[in-house]
């Protein structure tokens, strides 16, 4: 175990409605959010002095302080990547408070990503931007691979084709999300379950994945407070220890479009993100008794499952079948519902209901929760955490 493990906590989670359109500002919404956490945590504005978030985030650092009344800050940085970024917020608070630097810090994410900016639409803009990440997309945009959901079906089917994945096998993981999200009266998706049968009648978005592969194009905000594991033991929620926090970028790697390795079968940087968490934490993935995996597309989800040493390469078609991955399973994953059925918050809102399951509070609560992973976005340099009672 590292210097890092079990000194940080999270004590607070806040977050807004999930909506395709929430007639307020991102930075309304970002403020809603913090606001909502230091409620959760027992906190004052005045209490917090640090904040982290996105280099996407449009809100600063200081902006939001001011919004929030929080008077001054000791500590504010912000992590690259998109998706990636989502629990490197909390492992940037947590090195933070480990070392002394701030006291609370808090993690924020808010957008209007569906009602404004969206993320799945094809950005001709970036391709012409004049910076590395531009230089990097005008190699693949004009063959049409501009879109996240294009780039991921490049990966994907490449998988299906060494490891005789199939379409229904990925529509597993839709199938499973929804059906949490359903119970959950947050969700996006709420009262609304899908069949495997629904997947795989729903329309093509870039072959091999359906509509019902991709998540959701959403807005919203959420936050997430973290101090000293010392600290936490005198607030009032059951605080989620943060036994291990890690980032990773792997060889050879793009954002979303790294098609220049050898194998492109697998998610190395998350294999990476998973060797320090186990490393960190003393712990490993039988000792998970349940986990949010990042699911902005269902076939990296299995790839997360093997990367992270819940099976063998190409086994998690095998290992999902049986409803494994489904509440009364021997892993429920994303028992919010998930990106594909909650809300797409760049996996914010995953991190929250690893909270939720430490804490006993989830709607799809798993019994005996000690420790819980937490993945963030695929297919670009990531970021995960192990959460414990």
């Amino acid at each position: 175990m590292t210097g890092l493990s079990r000194k940080a906590a999270i004590v607070g989670i806040g977050a807004t409605d999930y909506s395709k359109d929430s007639g307020r500002t991102e930075l309304r919404l970002a403020a809603e959010a913090v606001s909502a956490a230091l409620q959760d945590a027992g906190l004052e504005p005045s209490d917090v002095d640090g904040l982290t978030s996105f280099t996407m985030d449009t809100n600063s650092e200081s902006a939001v302080a001011r919004s929030v009344g929080i008077p001054s800050l000791k500590f504010f940085s912000r992590i690259h990547f998109g998706g990636g970024a989502a629990c490197a917020t909390v492992q940037q608070a947590a090195m933070a408070v480990a070392t002394g630097v701030a006291d609370v810090v808090v993690a924020y994410r808010a957008f209007n990503e569906r009602s404004a900016t969206r993320f799945g639409q094809f950005s001709t803009a970036l391709a012409g931007a004049p910076t590395s990440s531009g230089v990097d997309a005008s190699w693949s945009y004009p063959h049409g691979l501009g879109t996240p959901a294009a780039q991921v079906a490049m990966v994907a089917r490449r998988y299906m084709h060494v490891y005789g994945a199939t379409s229904a096998d990925f529509g597993r993981v839709a199938v499973a999300d929804r059906k949490h999200a359903a119970v959950n009266p947050a969700a996006f998706f709420y009262g609304k379950p899908i069949t495997l049968e629904d997947h795989q009648n729903s329309r093509w978005i870039a072959e091999p994945l359906h509509l019902l592969d991709c998540c959701q194009e959403s807005d919203g905000g959420i936050a997430i407070v973290v101090t000293s594991a010392e600290r936490a033991k005198d607030l009032p929620q059951k605080p989620a220890v943060i036994a291990a926090a890690a980032s990773g970028a792997g060889a050879d790697q793009y954002i979303m479009t790294s098609y220049y390795r050898d194998g492109l079968t697998g998610l190395p940087e998350m294999g990476l993100v998973g060797d320090q968490l186990w490393a960190q934490s003393g712990l490993g993935p039988t000792d998970m008794q349940t986990a949010v995996l990042y699911d902005h597309f269902t076939p990296f989800v299995l790839m997360q499952l093997e990367e992270l040493g819940f099976c063998g390469r190409g086994e998690a078609r095998d290992f999902i079948a049986d409803g494994a991955i489904e509440i009364g399973g021997r892993l429920p994953i994303n028992t919010h519902g998930g990106q594909l059925g909650e809300a797409y918050i760049h996996g914010m809102n995953g991190i929250a209901e690893g909270v939720r399951q430490i804490r006993g509070t989830s709607v799809n609560q798993v019994d005996d929760v000690e420790n819980v992973l937490v993945t963030a976005g695929t297919g670009v340099p990531t970021s995960g955490l192990v959460l414990t009672a």
